[in-house]
């Protein structure tokens, strides 16, 4: 076993050590855990569909009908399921999207310097300043038909540049390294040298990266569709707010119809800011010994 090989499993032991000891890692990913399996096999547990008029209108939570009925007798748990896989998908989508356009931008623009480097600054700049939140609700506003492919993808297309700039910051600094400057003059190319050496030495605030990412998603997917410009077909946990409000479940007492997704989505997004932080105390010595 070489050096190198003992030196990688040597950080993947000291890594599951101190994941295994850390509480918020664990609570975090346990919460999340927990809705993906429900997601993935809730279904199983129904024999509904969404939209579907199954029973009674608003009818309260039951043996039947776990999550109860909305206004017009659909079954919320069904509902819940759906939307909780259609919420996984932003996430997944939306925030790899940005987190990979993020990390070409970065690295490209960190090790590369000069004209380069200004001209992505200029583009990540402006990509930055303007309002994105604007340029979604614009855009879905004039699209008669959308899903949540589109929306994921006009998400990701817009939440890169924190990303980017990160990363180029980290790229500056890793650049000037000895490991960096062997790598070049034994002729590697610019491309390998970033994905081979630069990258892994990332690999932990890659990983927080696509957290803050997975969970910004969520939270703009959820707005987009509370406010009636999500997608136009599809069930997501932030349509069933939006169907909920809009159809007075608040006034009319039917709790079940709008916290099980509200909370859901505060659970989902919470869990992954906590797994965030563990993962620093994790990755970061100072913090993992205080």
């Amino acid at each position: 076993m070489t050096p190198t090989t003992k030196n990688a499993k040597k950080k993947r032991n000291e890594f599951v050590y101190f994941a295994l000891r850390n509480t918020k890692l664990k609570v975090g990913a346990v919460v999340v855990i927990t809705f993906l399996i429900v997601a993935m096999l809730g279904t199983l547990f129904t024999e509904f569909e969404p939209r579907e008029y199954v029973g009674p209108m608003s009818e309260a939570p039951s043996s039947e009908y776990w999550f109860g009925t909305t206004f017009f007798g659909q079954d919320v748990f069904t509902q819940f399921v759906v939307g909780l896989r259609a919420t996984f998908m932003v996430g997944a989508i939306g925030g790899g999207l940005a987190t990979l356009i993020g990390m070409l931008i970065g690295f490209v623009a960190g090790y590369r310097g000069g004209a380069v480097d200004e001209s992505l600054n200029v583009v990540t700049n402006i990509v930055l300043v303007v309002p994105s939140f604007a340029i979604l609700i614009i855009i879905a506003a004039y699209l008669e038909v959308r899903g949540l492919m589109m929306e994921s993808i006009f998400i990701g297309l817009t939440a890169w540049p924190w990303t980017a700039r990160a990363i180029r910051a980290q790229t500056l600094s890793l650049k000037s390294r000895e490991f960096v400057d062997m790598a070049r003059i034994s002729g590697m190319k610019p491309m390998r040298i970033i994905f081979t050496e630069i990258a892994p030495n990332m690999m932990s605030y890659l990983v927080m990266a696509f957290i803050l990412q997975f969970g910004g998603s969520i939270l703009i997917a959820a707005t987009l569709d509370f406010i009636g410009l999500g997608p136009t077909t599809g069930i997501s946990l932030g349509l069933m707010m939006q169907n909920a409000v809009n159809w007075g479940a608040l006034q009319l007492g039917l709790w079940w119809w709008f916290i099980p997704p509200g909370a859901a989505i505060a659970a989902i997004v919470g869990a992954l800011y906590i797994m965030n932080v563990g993962l620093d105390e994790v990755f970061n010595p100072k913090l993992r010994e205080m």
